[in-house]
């Protein structure tokens, strides 16, 4: 077996753009952006988000050295949940991504809407995704 090039891996990137790429994840990051807040508060402000997705959400951006959570003893318990560095870090490149996401959309609804006039039987295993895409290019 040849050893692995870390040059050439993509494994890595892949793990955390996997983390990091999650739509609650950069919603998440977002919103916390502007500082400390409670479970509900990030709730309340992230539409369609169910509580166990979001509390597997933070738990992973926890994990991974995203947010911190802080118990403060009181009745009933408050937890808080906070960017650490590594998590204002971030709000670089997703705002770069966001921004250029917002301007090119057009461009992507464009060809997509292209795609399917020339591929209208179009539709591989991913099919409830294809709709989707259908739909938005309409």
């Amino acid at each position: 077996m040849k050893p692995i090039d870390e040059h050439h891996d993509c494994r890595p990137v892949g793990e955390i753009l996997h983390q990091i790429g999650g739509k609650w994840t950069v919603l998440i990051i977002t919103k916390l952006a502007d500082g400390p807040m409670r479970f509900g508060e990030i709730k309340r402000m992230i539409g369609g988000i169910s509580q166990k997705v979001l509390t597997a959400t933070l738990r992973d951006l926890e994990m991974d050295g995203f947010v911190t959570r802080t118990v403060t003893p009181s009745i009933p318990p408050r937890v808080d949940y906070e960017l650490t560095d590594l998590g204002y870090d971030l709000q670089v490149p997703l705002k770069a991504i966001g921004q250029w996401a917002t301007i090119n959309r057009p461009k992507v609804l464009d060809a997509r809407r292209q795609y399917f006039a020339e591929h209208p039987d179009a539709m591989p295993a991913r099919m409830g995704r294809i709709a989707e895409l259908k739909q938005a290019a309409e």
